[in-house]
C-alpha cells in the first residue's frame, strides 16, 4: 500500500502509523456492485486519511466512486448488490468493515454523520422538523423529550434559521431548499459527531446560501474539533473551504495532496484538464473553455493500465499495460501518474497538455439593427391557494417576474441570472409562451406575439426553441434518439418524408458531437452530456433564430460542461444563433455572455454589458453575488475580503415592501422599505434599479 499525505507536510505509510495519529483511515478500499450485466468495480483501492478538525474534499466526475466510498464507510451500500470486497476502514483505531449492524447503528449519527445531497428526500415529510431532530439525542444521548427540544432550538440557532421555537413544529415543505439544507446540517451536529460527511451538500443552493453553509459548516469544523469530509465536483468550493484534496477518477486516486499544491501544481494530466475546464469569475473571457477529450471507461470492463490513459495527450505506451501506483513526487503531494516527474520539472505545458484550443474565439456578429426579441414591462402573476377563511378558499398572487424589460439582438448572447425563484425560468417559460404573461408585451421581429395563437403561435414556437436543464426529463424515454430528433421536423413539415429526416437527423448529430448510430439508441444508455447535445440536436431540428438555454450545463461535470459550452458558442456562430442564457452559476454567465441581467424576486436589478458588470457591479445584490462565488484558487481566495449575504430569498407570495432586496441588503435604509427604485440608466448602457446609487 502506498503512503499518504500527513497534513502538515509529512507522509504517514498506514501500516506503521501510531494509533491516535488519524480520526479515520480508508485503507485500500474495494466496493462491487453486483447487476445483470456484470460487476461494476466502484472503488478500487483508495486510501485516504482525515484528522480531527481539518476539512478533506474528495472531487471527480460523476461515476468516480466519490459517494459510493462515503456510504461503505457509514455501511449504507445497497444490498445485496453493493459489497464491500476489500480494504479497512479504521475509525478512532476500531475497523468498521467488521463491526455488527448493531454496533454501526450506534456510531451513525453518534461518532459519525452524513448529509446527503438532496434534503427533501432525506427528510421525512410526515415529521415535523422537531421530531427528526430530536429522534436521534433521545436514541443516541437517552435525552429526554424536555432536554432534545431545548437542544434542537440550540442546533437550529446554531445553523442561522430564524424564529426556531415555531419552525420546530413545522414540516420539510414550508422551508425553503437552504434551510432545509440548515436542518440537515443540524441534525448531523445533533450528537457532537466526531466525523461529519458531506456528499453535495450545496449542489441544489443558490450561490449565496451556498457561502452561507458552507462556511457555517468550515467554522464548526474549526471550533469544535470536527473532522470533514467534503464530497463535490465544485473546484471554487474545494478551494475556498479545503485544507487537503483527494482528486478520483474511474474508482481510483488520481492525485492527492494539500489543497494549494495540487491548485498551484497539479501532477496528474486528470486533475490539470479538470483545473483548465472550469471558467473562472476572476479572469475576462479569453480563449475557448479547454476540454477533456472523450469519457470515463465502463467500470463493469475498465481498461487494465491507467484509466486515463484514452483521454490524456500525454500517454505513453507503457501507460496502457499496468496501473500506476500512488507515488510520491514532492513532499506530501501524491500522483498516479508515470510521467508525475516531468510534470512537476517541466509542467502541464511542457508535455503537450496546453489548451486545446489555443486561439482566441473569432469576433462575433451581433446585428446592431432592430432588435430580434423585445420584452416590454413583462409580468406573469400567478394564482394559488391559500388555504380556506370562511368555508371559501382564498387566493394569493405570486408575482414570478414583475416588470421585466430588456432586448434582445440577432446573435447576441444575453445572460439572465439570479437565485432561485427570482423568475428566471418563468421569464424563459413566457417568452416560449408556455406561460400565458399577465400583462406586458413580446414582440419577435418586430411584431407581437404576446397574445399569439393558431398558425402565428405555431410559427412562433419553431423560431423560438429551448434547452432544458435536465437533458434526461426532457426526452421521451420510450423514443429512440432518432425519433426524438425527427418528429418535431415532420410535425412541421421541415422535411418531405421520413428518409430525408433520418439524413437530417444523422447530420445533426453529427454536427453536436455524436455518431450518428446514436439515433438507434434510447436516452438511458447515453451518459448526461450526450443527453444535453441530443436536446441541442432537437432544438437546431426546428431552425430557429433564437434558443433558450435553461440552465444547460448546471446538471454537468466540469468538463462536460466545458464541451457543451463551446459547443453552443460554435453553434452561434454558424447558425447566427441568438440566446437567452438562463443560469446561477455566474463563471459560466461570464464566459459565454455579451450582456447580463441580474434578477430577483422578479424584478431587474442591474442590466449591463458583460465586462462592465462584473468589473464595475453597482448595485448591492450583484454585489452580494459575486463575492460569494468562490475561484478555484486557494492563494487568491486566502487573499480574498468577501462577506456573506445573510437571510434568505423572502417568499414570492408575501414580497417586501419597497426593494425587494431590502430585507438583506447591508446598504437598506428607511427609505428602501418604502420606495420601489426603478431601473435607471446610471452610466452608458449601464442599468441598475437601487436608490442608493
Amino acid at each position: 500500500m502506498s503512503a499518504v499525505v500527513h497534513a502538515e507536510g509529512g507522509v504517514v505509510n498506514p501500516a506503521t502509523a501510531t494509533a491516535g495519529t488519524w480520526l479515520l483511515e480508508v485503507e485500500d478500499l474495494h466496493v462491487h456492485f453486483v447487476t445483470s450485466r456484470g460487476v461494476v468495480r466502484a472503488v478500487e483501492g483508495i486510501s485516504y486519511q482525515v484528522k480531527a478538525g481539518e476539512v478533506v474534499a474528495l472531487v471527480g466526475e460523476s461515476g468516480c466512486g466519490k459517494s459510493v466510498s462515503s456510504l461503505a464507510i457509514m455501511r449504507l451500500l445497497a444490498k445485496p448488490a453493493g459489497r464491500i470486497v476489500g480494504g479497512r476502514v479504521m475509525f478512532q483505531g476500531r475497523d468498521l468493515i467488521t463491526a455488527t449492524e448493531e454496533q454501526m447503528r450506534e456510531i451513525r449519527g453518534r461518532d459519525i454523520a452524513m448529509i446527503f445531497q438532496e434534503p427533501m428526500t432525506s427528510l421525512n415529510p410526515v415529521l415535523t422538523i422537531g421530531f427528526q431532530i430530536m429522534e436521534p439525542l433521545q436514541i443516541h444521548l437517552g435525552m429526554n423529550a424536555t432536554a432534545a427540544r431545548a437542544r434542537a432550538l440550540e442546533l437550529l440557532k446554531l445553523v442561522g434559521i430564524p424564529d426556531p421555537d415555531r419552525r420546530l413544529d413545522q414540516y420539510p415543505h414550508q422551508f425553503s431548499g437552504g434551510m432545509r439544507q440548515r436542518v440537515m446540517i443540524a441534525i448531523g451536529l445533533s450528537c457532537n459527531p466526531k466525523l461529519l460527511i458531506a456528499d453535495e451538500p450545496t449542489t441544489a443552493l443558490d450561490v449565496t446560501i451556498q457561502a452561507q453553509i458552507l462556511k457555517l459548516m468550515k467554522d464548526l469544523s474549526r471550533e469544535l474539533g470536527i473532522a470533514l469530509v467534503i464530497i463535490t465536483h465544485n473546484l471554487g468550493v474545494v478551494a475556498r473551504y479545503a485544507d487537503r484534496v483527494t482528486v478520483m477518477y474511474s474508482a481510483r486516486i488520481a492525485e492527492q495532496g494539500a489543497a494549494r499544491a495540487i491548485f498551484a501544481r497539479p501532477l496528474h494530466p486528470y486533475t490539470a484538464g479538470l483545473l483548465r475546464s472550469v471558467p473562472r469569475l476572476d479572469q475576462p473571457r479569453g480563449r475557448k473553455l479547454e476540454t477533456i477529450d472523450g469519457m470515463p471507461p465502463n467500470l463493469l470492463d475498465p481498461p487494465v493500465g491507467c484509466r486515463f490513459a484514452p483521454r490524456c495527450p500525454a500517454r505513453l505506451e507503457r501507460c496502457t499495460a499496468s496501473a500506476p501506483p500512488l507515488v510520491e513526487v514532492e513532499p506530501a503531494h501524491w500522483t498516479a501518474c508515470v510521467r508525475g516527474d516531468e510534470m512537476a520539472k517541466v509542467g502541464p505545458v511542457g508535455l503537450g497538455l496546453q489548451s486545446a484550443n489555443p486561439l482566441a474565439p473569432q469576433a462575433k456578429s451581433i446585428d446592431a439593427g432592430a432588435p430580434l426579441l423585445k420584452v416590454h414591462d413583462l409580468r406573469t402573476y400567478f394564482q394559488v391557494g391559500a388555504g380556506m377563511q370562511l368555508l371559501k378558499r382564498t387566493h394569493a398572487e405570486v408575482r414570478a417576474v414583475d416588470g421585466l424589460s430588456f432586448e434582445i439582438r440577432r446573435g447576441e448572447t444575453v445572460g439572465l441570472v439570479g437565485e432561485s425563484g427570482c423568475g428566471k425560468t418563468t421569464v424563459g417559460r413566457t417568452l416560449l409562451r408556455l406561460e400565458n404573461p399577465t400583462s406586458g408585451q413580446i414582440y419577435f421581429e418586430g411584431t407581437d406575439v404576446t397574445h399569439a395563437a393558431g398558425e402565428q403561435l405555431k410559427q412562433y414556437r419553431r423560431q423560438v426553441q429551448v434547452i432544458f436543464q435536465d437533458p434526461y426529463s426532457s426526452l421521451n424515454p420510450r423514443m429512440t434518439i432518432g425519433q426524438i430528433i425527427a418528429e418535431p421536423m415532420l410535425v412541421y413539415k421541415l422535411q418531405p418524408d421520413r428518409k430525408a429526416a433520418q439524413r437530417k437527423v444523422a447530420a445533426l448529430l453529427t454536427e453536436v458531437g455524436l455518431s450518428d448510430y446514436m439515433a438507434e439508441r434510447y436516452p438511458h444508455e447515453l451518459s448526461g452530456g450526450q443527453r444535453q447535445r441530443v436536446g441541442i440536436a432537437r432544438a437546431l431540428a426546428m431552425q430557429p433564430s433564437v434558443i433558450v438555454c435553461d440552465e444547460p450545463v448546471s446538471a454537468l461535470d466540469v468538463s462536460i460542461q466545458a464541451q457543451i459550452m463551446n459547443l453552443l458558442e460554435d453553434l452561434q456562430r454558424e447558425f447566427k444563433l441568438t440566446y437567452l442564457f438562463i443560469a446561477h452559476d455566474l463563471a459560466v454567465v461570464r464566459h459565454i455572455s455579451d450582456r447580463v441581467i441580474v434578477m430577483y424576486l422578479g424584478k431587474v436589478m442591474e442590466i449591463a454589458d458583460r465586462d462592465a458588470l462584473y468589473s464595475d457591479p453597482l448595485h448591492p445584490y450583484t454585489q452580494a453575488l459575486l463575492d460569494a462565488v468562490p475561484i478555484p484558487d486557494p492563494a487568491l481566495e486566502a487573499q480574498r475580503e468577501y462577506h456573506v449575504l445573510s437571510g434568505e430569498v423572502p417568499s414570492p407570495l408575501n414580497p417586501p415592501r419597497g426593494c425587494v432586496f431590502h430585507t438583506r441588503c447591508p446598504l437598506a435604509s428607511a427609505e428602501c422599505k418604502l420606495a420601489v427604485p426603478e431601473l435607471r440608466e446610471v452610466k452608458p448602457e449601464h442599468f441598475a434599479a437601487c436608490i442608493k446609487i
